[in-house]
């Protein structure tokens, strides 16, 4: 495998050669378009998991102190739930200045200005005195079990009381072992969704 083909979306700063798409989204009301590029997570078309995670938050019940989207690449997610939640800002972090940089390209785009998007690696670079009152993430399983962890576990640190953790993670990527950790971490975790492998996690900070 060529070196840019190998080129983990999870680096600062890709070097893949760029090959910019852009691609429609729409869920209920809500159409955005993104624009994304080679070095970037899901470069073609939303991922899939991501997909299951927004229409699923839609539904979450969360107290009203912001919305943090870790590992936002390009920016799906955390965009959508500033379009969904206009009352609310959003910020929306990643270690991948590409994808921070499309990101910001795509709230202009959307004409989106809820929103806060700035470079952190999981909550090193996140305010220690601002909490959330609910964390998303499509964690960067590549990146390997103690990112992920970091991101699922550190999330209690950042959460108002009662603020609420959304996770999509797939059963083969290690959805009980992150299940058994947000339990651990939580005191509870349960599963709002499965969809073809992927589930979705909620746990509440008590």
């Amino acid at each position: 495998m060529s070196e840019e083909k190998n080129q983990m979306y999870f680096a600062a700063d890709p070097t893949a050669k760029h090959d910019e798409h852009v691609v429609d989204y729409h869920v209920d009301d809500i159409d955005l378009k993104f624009t994304t590029d080679a070095g970037v997570f899901s470069k073609m078309r939303i991922d899939y998991g991501s997909g299951v995670l927004i229409k699923t938050m839609k539904d979450v019940v969360f107290p009203k102190d912001g919305i943090l989207d870790v590992g936002t690449g390009y920016g799906p997610i955390g965009l959508f739930a500033a379009k969904f939640w206009p009352d609310q800002t959003v910020d929306m972090v990643d270690v991948n200045e590409r994808g921070l940089n499309l990101a910001r390209q795509n709230a202009q785009n959307n004409h989106i200005s809820n929103v806060d998007i700035y470079t952190s690696d999981c909550y090193a670079q996140v305010d220690n005195d601002k909490k959330f009152g609910l964390i998303l993430t499509n964690p960067p399983i590549r990146a390997g079990k103690k990112v992920v962890n970091e991101i699922l576990m550190g999330a209690n640190e950042h959460l108002v009381s009662g603020g609420v953790l959304l996770v999509v993670i797939q059963k083969k990527q290690g959805e009980p072992s992150a299940r058994k950790n947000m339990t651990a971490t939580y005191g509870n975790c349960e599963i709002l969704t499965r969809d073809k492998g992927y589930y979705i996690l909620k746990s509440t900070k008590n």
